[in-house]
């Protein structure tokens, strides 16, 4: 039977303590290219997750920028006429996007104008509606004969549109004597109520 010294022993132990630590490291190190390569193809995906992000954005951005045109100007002589009327045998005539400047340079766009008889109903369209907008509309159309002096003789009503408005906006600017309009089964909807008491400009 073999007698091992104390310091062969050692040794041994030693050796065994390399191997295991050879081992270990080898371990850490392939475990590390692969958590690399994981957070490589992770920042890949994530990269090309954002760039269509991106460009669904984008592409949301600019369908909100045709929202006047596509959604809400096609409703308003139908709302026109629930709300106001238009004389027997009178068509209501519709502008979109109109741009307007004064002489000192000032201008302003409105997203749509609609006529008839002696009525000018004025469009506005936001994307998110709050009190501030409503604050800021009738201020627009308090001076909206400066810039359509052409209807300078027409009694002026408004109508704020967005996709969803709380009702404690609808009711806002109902108070204010504004047409309140909503989105519903895919066309814009009159969200104001019997209470409303329009306010002519």
């Amino acid at each position: 039977m073999a007698v091992f010294s104390p310091v062969e022993r050692r040794v041994d132990r030693l050796e065994d303590l390399m191997a295991e630590l050879t081992s270990n490291v080898n371990r850490l190190s392939r475990e590390m290219r692969e958590f690399k390569e994981e957070m490589r193809a992770f920042k890949d995906e994530t990269q090309e997750e954002n760039r269509r992000m991106n460009r669904r954005w984008g592409e949301l951005a600019n369908k909100m920028g045709t929202l006047a045109e596509d959604l809400v100007a096609p409703s308003i002589p139908r709302i026109m006429s629930e709300i106001v009327g238009c004389p027997e045998g009178e068509r209501a005539f519709l502008t979109v996007r109109s741009s307007r400047r004064l002489p000192n340079g000032e201008s302003r766009e409105f997203d749509v104008i609609a006529g008839c008889g002696d009525l000018l109903l004025i469009n506005e369209t936001k994307t998110r509606l709050g009190p501030r907008d409503v604050s800021e509309f009738i201020q627009a159309l308090e001076r909206a004969r400066e810039f359509l002096p052409e209807y300078a003789d027409r009694k002026i009503v408004g109508a704020l549109a967005s996709f969803y408005v709380d009702p404690s906006v609808v009711t806002y600017g109902e108070r204010a004597g504004l047409i309140m309009l909503g989105m519903a089964d895919d066309v814009m909807t009159l969200l104001s109520t019997a209470e409303l008491r329009l306010r002519w400009f």
